[in-house]
């Protein structure tokens, strides 16, 4: 099972791994295009006003241009370390088992807008790029992504959840992946989308998906599994997933 998890605008820093190496990641079929990005980003570092007015920031987080000047020589951490944030807080990586984790760093499956999809074992620096961003000499992202990812995902033999947000679904669509909604029951049995708390309702279905001991192969199994981690779910649909928050 391939579960499908947005990254996170903000990372943890430093690291104790070394320095970047395209093929120390998952997915090496993705290498030439990492490489075009790593390279446009890290060249575009060197105009600091260049590079804030590219990723849309403002000049007090210049230290995000940094990270991107330091692309090949700072150090590496497991993706499911990198990233931070509700969703990452909720997936609660760090007090998993060895063997939990080692399931983990297999099924658990970050888009990331520069090196496109890793793994959670996979060690990768600390960088800043949106999906949303547009590189010179590149232009936006999902028309460098889409032709490299998409058969990627399509080539998937294992069932993929997509847990994905829309601009990083945008990326590269997922044709017979499992989604997910999130709604909230009210008192009086009516319901509503989550929007605030969806990340952390997410984060938490993706840790029971990812440590369960069998994997599940259809959303039958998904919702059992879901289901014995406290987790309220219900299908959907054909291939959606519904949960729902208290």
């Amino acid at each position: 099972m391939l579960v499908l998890l947005p990254p996170s605008e903000t990372k943890s820093n430093g690291g104790t791994g070394a320095p970047l190496r395209l093929d120390s990641l998952s997915f090496g079929e993705l290498n030439p295009t990492r490489l075009r990005l790593t390279e446009a980003l890290t060249e575009l570092a060197g105009d600091p006003d260049a590079s804030l007015r590219a990723l849309g920031l403002s000049e007090r987080m210049s230290g995000e241009v940094e990270r991107n000047a330091a692309l090949w020589s700072s150090p590496t951490a497991p993706a499911l370390e990198r990233y931070t944030g509700v969703l990452y807080d909720a997936l609660e990586a760090d007090s998993m088992s060895a063997v939990e984790r080692s399931r983990a760093d297999s099924r658990l499956v970050v888009a990331s807008a520069l090196f496109g999809l890793v793994r959670g074992g996979d060690p990768i620096p600390a960088y800043r790029l949106s999906a949303n961003s547009a590189l010179p000499g590149l232009g936006g992202l999902r028309s460098v992504w889409r032709p490299a990812l998409e058969p990627v995902l399509a080539a998937a033999a294992e069932p993929v959840v997509d847990l994905r947000s829309g601009a990083y679904a945008a990326l590269a669509r997922t044709r017979g992946a499992v989604e997910v909604s999130v709604v909230t029951e009210l008192p009086d049995g009516s319901r509503k989308t989550v929007s605030h708390h969806n990340k952390a309702h997410k984060g938490r279905l993706a840790r029971a998906l990812a440590s369960t001991p069998e994997e599940p192969d259809d959303l039958d199994d998904m919702v059992v599994v879901a289901e014995k981690a406290g987790i309220r779910v219900e299908r959907a649909g054909e291939r959606t997933l519904r949960v729902i928050a208290g």
